[in-house]
């Protein structure tokens, strides 16, 4: 049986619960779903194109609750990027993003990370500055996007720099 693509890339999304992690999963065009664990832990996998090879991106939703934790730890061998998720129109969500970047660090060290502010399609409620989380990223060495699956806005660029950031880590 031959493989339907050149490379296999795993990544988390990590963040707090409610942050939207579910809805990006679910605004991927041609996704197939996959959970073979418990319902904290789903994952979707799409296939890609990426400097001419076929790159089947397998994205891994981890639920944001603090027990799950341990998911970070054993999910995390292998990924080969991190999609840290904040909601725009909650602070306490950006605050997590510490905790979330210091475990991805402690079990996942030296992994690409990606900072991304979902629900911009409630930006009249926000509460995260986007030059702030734009600061946060650059002293951390990550790209930062701001996106609304519901508007499908800025899901192509965010992808694309997520898609960069693993094709430099192959």
């Amino acid at each position: 049986m031959t493989k339907d693509y050149d490379y296999l890339l795993k990544v988390l999304l990590v963040g707090d619960s409610d942050v939207g992690k579910h809805e990006i999963l679910s605004g991927l065009e041609d996704a197939s779903s996959e959970s073979p664990f418990c319902s904290g832990n789903a994952y979707k996998t799409t296939t890609i194109l990426l400097e001419g090879k076929r790159v089947k991106l397998q994205l891994w939703d981890t639920s944001g609750q603090g027990r799950f934790c341990t998911i970070i730890r054993s999910y995390s061998r292998g990924a080969q990027g991190i999609i840290l998720v904040y909601d725009i129109t909650n602070k306490w969500s950006f605050d997590g993003i510490d905790r979330w970047l210091k475990e991805v660090e402690e079990h996942a060290p030296g992994i690409p990370k990606v900072l991304v502010g979902n629900r911009l399609h409630l930006a009249f409620k926000r509460q995260v500055a986007a030059k702030q989380a734009e600061l946060y990223a650059s002293r951390n060495n990550m790209s930062c996007f701001e996106i609304s699956p519901l508007c499908d806005f800025n899901i192509r660029e965010s992808s694309i720099s997520t898609r960069a950031m693993l094709s430099d880590n192959r």
